[in-house]
């Protein structure tokens, strides 16, 4: 392998000898576990501290809490009334139900690129089997 690599010499880092595995699967970095180590039986206490601290008024102690809490979300459940999508026919209308939703206010702009993309996949589906089944038919034809 070593002669198809230009500059194999003077590469920093030089590789591995042949056969050497690497690290082992589930293998742990010192650090880690080092650090794991001191925290063993400690964790009780210091969300007790953190808490406390959080009740006294210390504003990171308070987001830090609140966070655990009430994780920020990735985004939200959207209740949307979209026509059933078997069609690319189909994919138009429900693009045209995600607009008005979105030009109601009912979603976001944001909620609806998103809506609107998972259906373009939906089409892109749909065109993929579409082309798939004529083809299909046209070879069919031929043989």
């Amino acid at each position: 392998m070593s002669a198809m690599r230009k500059n194999v010499s003077n590469t920093p880092g030089r590789p591995f000898k042949k056969g050497n595995p690497g690290r082992p699967k589930g293998a742990r970095n010192r650090v880690t576990v080092a650090c794991e180590s001191l925290m063993e039986g400690e964790g009780e206490k210091l969300t007790r501290k953190a808490i406390e601290l959080a009740q006294g008024g210390d504003t990171v102690a308070l987001r830090l809490c609140l966070e655990r809490i009430y994780p920020v979300r990735k985004g939200r459940l959207i209740n949307l009334d979209l026509p059933k999508v078997e069609s690319a026919r189909d994919v138009l209308k429900a693009i045209g139900s995600t607009i008005s939703a979105v030009a109601e206010g009912e979603i976001t702009p944001e909620e609806g690129s998103l809506v609107s993309g998972l259906l373009e996949s939906k089409r892109k589906a749909i065109e993929t089997l579409d082309i798939e089944e004529r083809l299909t038919h046209l070879e069919t034809l031929q043989g």
